[in-house]
């Protein structure tokens, strides 16, 4: 397996109306237009914004469904990142995605 990444889609309406898009996830969106590679190196899916997250859930557990969040592979150690406790599976969600990415694949860090 790959790291796996998944991102919210944009545009979906919710009770406080819309449409929204996740910020942090258009981010990330902005760092994979920067690293166009990076779309190559690691397995994208992106997931309508309604919850049950089944990809996500079968991979680190009900209680990490939010987006961002990068599944790790396991092949390149990050001790940043958080194990599930229901899958054991390491992973980070939001903008703590970037420093891993720029370790594992080389890509640039925003500036501080």
């Amino acid at each position: 397996m790959t790291d796996r990444l998944f991102l919210v889609n944009p545009g979906w309406n919710d009770d406080l109306g819309g449409p929204w898009y996740c910020p942090a996830g258009a981010v990330i969106e902005g760092v994979l237009a920067f690293h166009p590679d990076l779309k190559t190196q690691l397995d994208i899916t992106r997931l309508d914004f309604p919850r049950p997250r089944q990809p996500v859930i079968d991979l680190v557990g009900e209680d990490h469904q939010s987006c961002p969040i990068l599944v790790l592979d396991g092949a390149f150690d990050w001790p940043e990142a958080e194990t599930s406790a229901a899958t054991g599976r390491r992973f980070l969600q939001d903008e703590a995605i970037i420093p891993y990415l720029a370790a594992r694949y080389g890509i640039a860090l925003p500036h501080p």
